[in-house]
């Protein structure tokens, strides 16, 4: 393994988002805080509690899991989809890196970026709800493996495209219209038939059901349940990913 190269791949793409911190840490915060503001205050006073748990509190762990998922995916995509634009993926696919070791790179970094985005969001509804944090281990798990995921399909995406209108298809139409429907600002459970079942085909559900179980202690799944499902998502996109990367796929003249 080059672990020399996967190294300074990896800082090649933290410094790459930390050059415009702005753009890539702090806009995304604003957003989440903005959502947290607009929905948590104009329904609280409607909705006092779901699941027995105070609305403010209970949208919290949603809005963290909205700024993980959207920044790991945006970083990954948009990092290796630019290079396939400039032509400058071609010094990545002839240097001495793997597959696997490609994957490294771009994953970690944009793992960092969706961790701290959401470790920021989380900072700032503790000044409004308070700090609460029920069981560390899995809210850890749920945090790590909710970037990783999105980390993969934004690779997964940038290998696909070639539009930029294409990097956006993913977010637009799949992850928005998931990520509403995913429990983030109500329970599943008050959805009314089919739709509260059709939402337990939704990973979404279970990575916010997790992170909320991890945090506030309350989930309307086991989290065992949602961490196997979360497992094997993780795993069918980490194959997929490494196979396209190995084979050149859109990526070679």
């Amino acid at each position: 393994m080059n672990t020399l190269g996967m190294k300074t791949l990896f800082a090649k793409e933290v410094r790459r988002f930390m050059r415009v911190p702005g753009q890539t840490v702090l806009s995304p915060l604003i957003s989440t805080t903005l959502y947290f503001i607009v929905f948590g205050y104009s329904l609280a006073n409607r909705v006092h509690e779901v699941e027995g748990v105070p609305y403010l509190p209970f949208i919290v762990p949603g809005l963290v899991f909205l700024g993980i998922a959207n920044n790991a995916f945006l970083n990954s995509s948009s990092s290796l989809f630019i290079t396939k634009i400039q032509g400058t993926v071609v010094d990545l696919l002839v240097a001495p890196l793997g597959p696997g070791e490609l994957m490294a790179g771009f994953i970690g970094g944009a793992m960092v970026r969706g961790l701290a985005v959401g470790g920021l969001t989380w900072a700032v509804a503790a000044l409004f709800t308070g700090f609460s944090l029920a069981h560390a281990g899995v809210a850890l798990y749920f945090l790590l493996i909710s970037s990783y995921v999105f980390s993969v399909l934004g690779l997964l995406a940038a290998v696909w495209a070639e539009k930029f209108e294409q990097i956006n298809f993913f977010p637009t139409f799949v992850m928005m219209p998931l990520t509403f429907l995913g429990g983030v600002f109500y329970s599943v459970r008050e959805l009314p038939t089919p739709w509260n079942h059709v939402s337990l085909f939704n990973p979404m559900v279970y990575m916010v059901e997790g992170l909320r179980y991890g945090m506030l202690g309350r989930s309307i799944f086991p989290p065992v349940t949602g961490g196997l499902i979360l497992l094997g998502l993780a795993g069918v996109a980490t194959a997929l990913a490494y196979g396209a990367l190995r084979s050149g796929y859109k990526m070679k003249a």
